[in-house]
């Protein structure tokens, strides 16, 4: 979460390239446009005027440059103007008094376009900074290290700008084992971020008290249920969240999994194969129990050491390409092998990026638990998500 931008060099710098070079030719647009005017007019007859685009230099700067910048663009352009007419002998003409008050008039609507837009600037700050408290207050990054496990996460918003979502993760060491809730509340905005809450606050007193992880999954049901009659309209009724809760017991190798329909985790062992953990029976989000009553199962599993455990919303699994090809992650992390969560991770988002080109229309949430081997390296050898050169291509 802490890292939302990591991985996006190798995905979207294609994309950002592009972007800054447009940038930097808009900003090198105003003094081009006043010396092309200059030029314009010094090789045309006096009956033909540059005016409309020294008007356009200020107009052009406000957006990408300073105030000050700004008011001295226009002072140049009205200059120019002036200045050509006294070359071209036209100065105390009709025509040219009105080129020049249109210059001026122009100059000065650009700065406050350039005000307005400044301020509209400082706004977004100061709000980005709310939201980024915001996220960090309901999301807090978990430790590198919980119950002997190595953990590490990551909250990938859509679009660098987006404030935070309706994913949500946690982790927590209990009596019972190292638990952990993985979810996708329905919708954006303060409301998905009060439902966020919710489920984060209850999953943290569940997980210590419950006995059993069915347990803590009829908490969290019960906490929707209670949330959702305090709402109004349309949340009220059809607010839900999937989600994956997960047990990892201090004394055993294995990892018990409710599924409340979330997208299934994937289990990825020391020697590069990889299991779907696949939920026995189908059962429905949470905050859906009025529709149907039936008692949650937990799933076990073998988890060895060495394995990895990937937890992940469905902005990873929905992710796609230029012709509409889901991401599967699965098949994208079979046979590679990473020194720990953080790799992965890291090479997930930026696989990701590389597969939809930069442009995902979801957030994902993503947390990888690894479970370290006797005698295993610090560092083992890294490869990356999909091998280079057309042999990698998918």
């Amino acid at each position: 979460m802490g890292r939302a931008s990591a991985g996006r060099g190798a995905g979207g710098e294609g994309v950002i390239r592009p972007y800054r070079g447009a940038r930097r030719f808009l900003r090198a647009l105003p003094p081009l446009i006043i010396v092309g005017g200059v030029a314009f007019d010094l090789s045309t007859p006096a009956d033909y005027t540059a005016s409309p685009l020294f008007s356009a230099a200020p107009l052009i700067a406000a957006p990408f440059f300073s105030t000050l910048v700004t008011l001295l663009t226009g002072i140049a352009a009205v200059l120019a103007s002036v200045g050509l007419h006294v070359y071209n002998g036209t100065v105390d003409r009709i025509p040219a008094l009105t080129e020049t008050l249109t210059v001026v008039t122009v100059a000065a609507l650009a700065l406050l376009i350039n005000r307005a837009v400044r301020r509209s600037g400082e706004r977004l700050a100061s709000a980005r900074v709310i939201a980024e408290a915001a996220q960090r207050a309901v999301l807090p990054a978990p430790s590198a290290r919980i119950g002997g496990l190595q953990i590490a996460a990551r909250y990938e918003a859509a679009h660098a700008d987006a404030f935070i979502g309706g994913d949500l993760f946690a982790v927590q060491d209990t009596p019972y084992g190292v638990r952990l809730v993985v979810g996708d509340v329905r919708g954006k905005g303060l409301g998905a971020v009060e439902a966020v809450a919710v489920v984060i606050g209850a999953f943290r007193e569940a997980a210590e008290q419950e006995a059993t992880l069915e347990g803590v999954a009829a908490r969290l049901e019960r906490a929707l249920a209670r949330e959702g009659t305090r709402r109004e309209g349309f949340d009220a009724f059809e607010g839900f969240t999937t989600a994956v809760l997960a047990e990892i017991p201090g004394g055993d190798r294995v990892v018990r999994v409710v599924n409340r329909g979330h997208p299934e985790p994937l289990l990825l062992r020391a020697d590069g194969g990889v299991e779907l953990l696949r939920p026995s029976e189908a059962a429905l989000p949470l905050g859906m129990g009025d529709l149907a009553v039936w008692p949650d199962r937990a799933d076990e599993t073998s988890y060895p050491p060495g394995a990895t455990l990937l937890f992940y919303t469905d902005g990873l699994s929905e992710a796609r390409d230029a012709e509409g090809v889901f991401y599967d992650p699965g098949e994208r992390l079979a046979g590679r092998l990473f020194p720990g969560p953080e790799e992965l991770l890291d090479a997930l988002v930026a696989d990701v990026r590389r597969h939809t080109g930069g442009g995902a229309t979801d957030d994902m949430a993503l947390l990888a638990v690894s479970r370290p081997a006797m005698g295993q390296p610090e560092r083992r050898r890294t490869m990356p998500v999909v091998p280079p050169g057309p042999a990698g291509k998918r």
